[in-house]
């Protein structure tokens, strides 16, 4: 391979404002590095990840941190200035690339302001937006700035076609190639069949969606340990377990928590079932083997909207990746204490609900697979494509 001079390197823009996907830029950068080796200047926004790899960002990503209707509302001049200056640094760099990671009621308005002023800079999108969920008619309003979407969940190219979008592949989600810390070792599924059996509880990443979701919750497993006895882990992030802590010490079973990744995993390989709030870790559990009951809540005004703009039978990942309702959800006024224990009793026993999950999930690996590439190899394979596609 021909190694560029630095002075003549590929410059690369990434824009990751959450941590999920300033994982995926992370990796994707590793492999560009790679690939071109010194050809090749990053800069951008992200988080640890992406500053691991290099990456100066333009500001801390957690200045986006923000959930919920209202909250956006109130942020909205905030949010609207880190746009511009944003799309002010794509243009005064004037890379070879423009790759946006997820977040597109940001990173969107950002390429819509680039490709406006430069057309000539080719823009990447990687982790689809959910047209196939709500606002379909985002996908054909991105050809006009996205040139190719890197898909995590392989129904969505298809959903692109119909919608009549930009080029859209299939390159996997990044959970595929972490299957092996996700599932039990032998000793691990005896855990798995032990008892009491282990239970974990997922209230969210977000301190928004736990406030949410953290009360509920636990009025909900106080009423399952008058039916069942089961042993309580409630998986959070080192930021996030003082709110956590705080909030569970009131709970009639007080889960042990597991903080961070390794222990997260680790709970993941020896619990039974789980109780979640709606998002992708429902697909992390679903790939681990583990039964579960999902429940969202949000506020007035962002249910108000949703309601009206879903146009899916079930928001669940993993649902939606077997083609079939098998998870239960309980969404607004529909998630209450009483339905969560009663599903999470019959998913935590031998019940058809929790069989019926079990033969469902082991289809996923087959309706999930990326051959011998992991997704960020894939993903890097398209985005220097399209910038030879240009370049020529």
């Amino acid at each position: 391979m021909q190694v560029r001079s630095p002075s003549t390197a590929r410059k690369i823009f990434l824009i990751a404002t959450e941590e999920s996907g300033d994982r995926l830029g992370a990796a994707l950068m590793q492999v560009l590095r790679q690939r071109l080796g010194d050809a090749v200047q990053f800069s951008g926004v992200g988080g640890r990840a992406m500053v691991a790899q290099g990456i100066a960002s333009l500001f801390p990503i957690e200045e986006l941190s923000i959930m919920g209707f209202a909250a956006v509302v109130k942020q909205l001049p905030k949010i609207l200035r880190l746009i511009r200056r944003t799309a002010d640094a794509v243009l005064a760099d004037a890379p070879d690339m423009l790759v946006i990671i997820d977040s597109p009621d940001f990173t969107h308005r950002v390429a819509r302001r680039v490709r406006a002023r430069n057309p000539n800079i080719p823009i990447v999108d990687y982790v689809s937006p959910s047209v196939w969920a709500w606002r379909p008619g985002r996908a054909r309003a991105m050809q006009r700035y996205v040139d190719h979407v890197l898909a995590l969940l392989p129904f969505e190219p298809e959903e692109y076609r119909k919608l009549q979008g930009p080029p859209c592949s299939y390159v996997g989600h990044p959970l595929t190639e972490q299957l092996a810390s996700l599932r039990p070792n032998e000793d691990e599924q005896k855990r798995r069949d032990a008892q009491p059996p282990v239970l974990l509880v997922l209230p969210g990443s977000r301190r928004s969606e736990i406030r949410h979701h953290l009360a509920l919750f636990g009025t909900a497993l106080g009423q399952l340990s008058k039916q069942t006895p089961f042993e309580l882990v409630l998986p959070t992030m080192p930021h996030l377990e003082a709110m956590v802590r705080e909030g569970v010490a009131s709970w009639p079973v007080v889960p042990r928590l597991a903080i961070g990744e390794t222990e997260k995993r680790a709970a993941f390989r020896v619990a039974r079932a789980a109780l979640a709030k709606s998002g992708t870790v429902t697909l992390e559990l679903a790939l681990s083997g583990i039964p579960m009951v999902t429940a969202y809540r949000v506020g007035a005004a962002e249910a108000f909207i949703l309601r009206r703009a879903i146009r899916v039978s079930s928001v669940i990942l993993a649902n939606l990746v077997i083609g079939s309702d098998i998870i239960p959800e309980f969404l607004q006024e529909d998630c209450t204490p009483d339905k969560l224990a009663a599903a999470l009793r019959d998913v935590l026993a031998d019940s058809p609900d929790r069989l019926r999950q079990l033969v469902g999930f082991a289809t996923m690996d087959g309706k999930m697979s990326t051959g011998d590439q992991p997704p960020s190899v894939r993903a890097a394979d398209i985005v220097l494509a399209e910038m030879g596609r240009r370049s020529t």
